[in-house]
């Protein structure tokens, strides 16, 4: 079974970047479709974005578009998610996932990790 580490997250000011990774072991990433979603406390999951394991189509949430850019790094076996021009409202615990679909993005979450925490505040 693919199990999935985020990393990357941290405290950031508005308008800051950072970049999350998502690493696998004991599998190659580039075969899977990847999401990334996001849960900030009290609220409900809320898709950001999917790379696709075949063809490698991208989709991004209207709240994101613009300013997320997901990515693989096959060479390195990593899955990217940058993101810039962050807002408060993007605070929340980042989670990267494969997909029940496997190859193509559903949004069906199948597996992920233990999360990484995005805090945007001044």
């Amino acid at each position: 079974q693919v199990q999935l580490v985020e990393s990357g997250g941290g405290l950031v000011q508005p308008g800051g970047s950072l970049r999350l990774s998502c690493a696998a072991s004991g599998t190659t990433l580039g075969y899977y479709a990847i999401n990334w979603f996001r849960q900030a406390p009290g609220k409900e999951r809320e898709g950001v974005s999917c790379i696709g394991g075949g063809d490698g189509r991208i989709r991004y949430a209207d709240a994101v578009k613009g300013r997320f850019t997901v990515s693989r790094d096959k060479a390195k076996n990593l899955v990217y998610l940058q993101m810039n021009s962050l807002r408060p409202e993007d605070t929340a615990v980042y989670y990267c996932a494969t997909d029940r679909a496997v190859t193509e993005c559903s949004g069906d979450y199948y597996a992920w990790g233990q999360g990484t925490q995005v805090t945007v505040s001044s």
